[in-house]
């Protein structure tokens, strides 16, 4: 099958996904983050002496609000919008939740792949698994793994590059 026939048959719904624990991954992050920011304007509000003002009440009403959807509706949007598959000529992700992007790279672009594992993913058991490539694009990015997917992917990927020999430009 030539590279032009393997990228083509990516052009589908890919069947990897990522780890089910990722949307409780996700809003955990979501709360850290919201949280950091309300417990700052709070900090704001008592310093200041604003804790009595409507409008700075209304504004920690507000972050409140945001921070509760946010956390509620984006980590399952992620999860049903983040796809990955790998074949021996191609890599697809699609990624995203408002702003989505689909990427498809050929294996013979693939220069390197890296895992990552921050704190909280070490938590979850999740890893992310960058994919870079000769694009000016960037690298491809598949979020929020099982550690051993995450372990086999990488594997996989440093066999096909060894079949696929070259300088990946």
């Amino acid at each position: 099958m030539s590279a032009t026939a393997g990228i083509a048959t990516m052009i589908h719904d890919p069947a990897g996904r990522p780890s089910e624990r990722a949307v409780r991954f996700w809003t955990l992050d979501a709360i850290i983050g919201w949280a950091f920011f309300a417990i700052l304007q709070l900090a704001w509000m008592l310093i200041g002496n604003y804790w009595h003002n409507p409008l700075h009440l209304a504004g920690l009403g507000l972050t409140v609000i945001a921070a509760t959807i946010h956390a509620a509706v984006m980590p399952r949007w992620r999860y049903r919008v983040h796809r990955w598959e790998i074949t021996d000529d191609a890599i697809f992700v699609r990624s995203g939740w408002l702003t989505q992007e689909t990427r498809v790279a050929p294996i013979s672009r693939l220069q390197t792949v890296d895992s990552r594992r921050g704190f909280l993913s070490r938590m979850m058991g999740l890893t992310t698994v960058k994919i870079t490539t000769a694009s000016s694009a960037g690298a491809l990015t598949i979020h929020a793994l099982d550690d051993a997917v995450a372990d086999d992917v990488v594997a996989r990927l440093a066999a096909i590059a060894q079949e696929h020999a070259g300088d990946a430009t």
